[in-house]
């Protein structure tokens, strides 16, 4: 463990030589409190004395200076669609590479992935280290058209993410993350050359008093600072909004984050209402009833949301794509599946030439109205 003399002088504290372990960046030390640091990577800008942890778990302080300590620890790499982040509208029907480490600076009681985000509380860190190389030579070895950081909080294996997307770009790969949103501008500035588009998770609506009950956050209003600086680097976002029945299911709440969404990144911004299943410490909640999930989505819808989906409810109407001007269903999805394409080439409604917001190519095919059909 690091200690301070009686001379202000830190003394260092050994780490392992492990290829994953490396000095962190976006960290300032504090001038007035010798051997503490200051995290600047996500809002919550933690203040780390000599030999702790900030909240993520992950980036440690050592002798006054900030390591990260997943810099490669992988805990996954799988083959996804696109579709499963969720993201439709950004290269819909392509395949990602997915990779995630551990560790969050969410404690999030209903998480899902669970296993990996909040593991380094009981099981410590762990994983396989794999070169920033090494994930993109898969990518390309499996036929992915890009590489996705998600499961876990990917902003807290910043440098690595940073790294491997740099990369990836250079073989014509595009990078999309999968994120609660809680970066600094800094971190988001930083990653801006290299990033795509992001799918950016918000729940229980972004009520405040829901992320301090729940997810332990203080203040959800970061987030809304970091989309900003997301949309002025030109990602393509996605955002979602996870329904908490009885807790974090309000229609204020969801009025309110889509008035935001349509006054500050536009109505043509994707809107995913994702259904609740028990998990982790939130197992005696119920699944979110479909009804609420549809009621939602009509709030949103009236607040000027154009494209407004209901995830996590396997074959409803709303996992599909229409036309805002007409109505016609302009891409049938059912799952992560996509079954019938019906745009032009350029991403027109076949029946009223209404543009659809979509970024990069449909990677199922050609043709001025494709059927499709994917199982």
């Amino acid at each position: 463990m690091a200690s301070t003399t009686s001379g202000g002088q830190v003394r260092q504290e050994s780490l392992p030589r492990r290829p994953y372990v490396r000095e962190a960046e976006l960290w300032v030390p504090l001038r007035d409190r010798p051997g503490y640091v200051r995290c600047d990577l996500c809002a919550r800008r933690c203040i780390i004395a000599p030999g702790k942890y900030g909240v993520c778990g992950v980036r440690k302080n050592v002798g006054g200076r900030l390591y990260t300590l997943v810099y490669g620890l992988l805990t996954a790499m799988n083959i996804d669609p696109i579709e499963k982040k969720p993201m439709f509208h950004f290269e819909p029907g392509s395949q990602v590479l997915s990779i995630s480490t551990v560790g969050c600076n969410f404690y999030c009681q209903f998480c899902q992935n669970w296993e990996i985000s909040q593991s380094r509380l009981e099981r410590g860190l762990y994983g396989r280290y794999v070169e920033p190389e090494k994930v993109v030579e898969k990518a390309l070895e499996y036929g992915a058209d890009g590489i996705a950081y998600t499961y876990n909080e990917p902003i807290i294996f910043f440098e690595y993410m940073r790294d491997v997307a740099k990369i990836a770009k250079k073989h014509g790969l595009f990078n999309m993350m999968v994120t609660n949103g809680y970066a600094t501008p800094e971190a988001i500035r930083a990653l801006a050359p290299y990033m795509d588009a992001a799918t950016v998770d918000f729940k229980g609506g972004g009520n405040p008093e829901f992320y301090r009950r729940f997810m332990a956050v203080p203040d959800p209003s970061p987030i809304y600072t970091a989309l900003l600086e997301m949309k002025k680097a030109g990602w393509f976002i996605e955002v979602t909004n996870l329904v908490v029945p009885k807790y974090g299911d309000r229609v204020e709440d969801i009025r309110r984050l889509a008035r935001w969404i349509v006054e500050n990144l536009g109505p043509e911004t994707p809107f995913h209402l994702l259904r609740f299943h028990p998990d982790f410490r939130m197992r005696d909640v119920p699944p979110t009833p479909v009804e609420t999930l549809e009621r939602l989505a009509n709030a949103a819808k009236e607040e000027g949301l154009q494209y407004v989906y209901i995830g996590n409810v396997w074959g409803h109407p709303l996992e599909s794509t229409y036309c805002p001007r007409c109505g016609y269903k302009v891409i049938e999805r059912r799952g992560f599946a996509i079954l019938a394409w019906r745009l032009t080439r350029d991403n027109r409604c076949p029946k009223c030439g209404y543009r659809i917001n979509i970024r990069g190519r449909f990677h199922g095919g050609g043709g001025d109205i494709l059927p499709l059909m994917i199982y």
